[in-house]
């Protein structure tokens, strides 16, 4: 592999979601992610119903660029095959629960003698040591225990999740921020990354507003930010739009184009204060008249003036559109029997992307005998 990673070897310990998609980021800049699985697999070989050839498509999109080797990490001999790969990577990430880390020795205090440089990553629910810390912990369950449920979805309605593995994904960019921070610190060390951690750091503003002004985070209507108004989902005459006001410069040009240039000079709507104290009158106002045209006529209108607007796409839309084209967020790897199509890297960083399919389970085991004579 070439990039900006080429000559990292990253040893993967995981399954499903967070652990590996840590390793795909750094598998797609150019490291050398040695995905190591238990006899049966990892488990998301088997999630999605789809597979193209021999290939989950749930697995494929998260272990393209990878290789694959079968160790027994709770025998002698695994436990000897792993010391041979600590000994040749810069770093291991795993997201395995604490307990099974330490009995499986994916520690740096249980391989710092085989590697005194090596990085390990354990990227779990609630941290290393914690009250939580052995709990166990998915997507679902660190956005019910971090408030992120509670304060989504319409105030009449239940707590809602986000529509995707938020928690997953925000983790593993994180480990990988991790991992690479210590590399470059060139000591080794332990890196230990609690994905509830995570999802409350990425609340900044709104625990910001709890921690130091007692303010309780709560829902609004349309999905609206909590003080920008304006800014939030109005029904269209076919749709929906997001519509996101974040100043009066705008405020004016909208209201311009409108025909609304008496909210201009009233004083419930003319400044960002008034609009949020009179949120109630703005958006029933405001939307009644978005409610008049299509969100297509809206767009047409309102981003040449470059007021913030979108139409509320489905994903099959935003897949197909010209954006994610431009930006070649659609990878394809070529199969013998076929095209794996997947999401791609976001981090672009000059090159040509060039990717290789997922691997086969066991695929590189020749690496096991190449470590060993290393």
């Amino acid at each position: 592999m070439s990039g900006p990673l080429a000559g990292v070897r990253i040893l993967e310990i995981g399954h499903v979601l967070a652990g590996p998609y840590c390793g795909l980021l750094l598998a797609d800049l150019g490291a050398d992610v040695v995905k190591i699985e238990p006899p049966g697999g990892d488990i998301a070989r088997r999630v999605s119903p789809h597979y193209i050839g021999p290939h989950n498509a749930y697995f494929a999109s998260l272990n393209r660029d990878k290789r694959s080797v079968v160790i027994d990490l709770g025998s002698p001999e695994g436990q000897r095959q792993l010391a041979g790969l600590a000994r040749t990577a810069n770093a291991l990430v795993t997201n395995l629960r604490p307990a099974a880390i330490r009995k499986l020795g994916l520690t740096y205090a249980a391989l710092r003698e085989v590697n005194p440089k090596l990085v390990c990553v354990a990227l779990t629910g609630f941290g290393l040591d914690s009250p939580y810390a052995d709990r166990p912990a998915y997507d679902y369950v660190i956005q019910a225990m971090t408030g992120i449920m509670e304060m989504t979805g319409e105030p009449d309605g239940p707590p809602t999740k986000a529509g995707y593995s938020a928690v997953d994904n925000s983790a593993g960019i994180m480990a990988a921020l991790g991992l690479l921070a210590k590399i470059i610190e060139g000591k080794g060390g332990q890196v230990d990354v609690a994905m509830y951690d995570v999802m409350l750091s990425q609340l900044n503003y709104v625990a910001s507003a709890s921690l130091n002004a007692g303010e309780k985070a709560r829902r609004f209507a349309g999905s609206a930010h909590p003080y920008f108004v304006p800014a939030q989902v109005f029904a269209t005459r076919d749709g929906w739009l997001t519509l996101f006001v974040s100043h009066d410069d705008f405020w004016r040009r909208f209201c311009e184009e409108i025909g609304r240039a008496e909210w201009l000079i009233d004083e419930r709507f003319a400044t960002m204060a008034a609009r949020s104290a009179n949120r109630g009158l703005v958006v029933d106002s405001v939307g009644k008249v978005i409610a008049e045209r299509t969100a297509a006529e809206w767009l047409r209108r309102l981003v040449p003036l470059g007021i913030v607007a979108a139409a509320v796409t489905s994903l099959e839309e935003a897949l197909s559109g010209e954006q994610a084209r431009a930006r070649g967020m659609i990878v394809e790897i070529a199969l013998g029997d076929g095209t794996i199509r997947t999401v791609g890297n976001p981090i672009k960083t000059g090159g040509t992307e060039e990717h290789r399919p997922p691997p086969l389970l066991g695929e590189h085991n020749y690496i096991l005998s190449e470590s060993v004579m290393a």
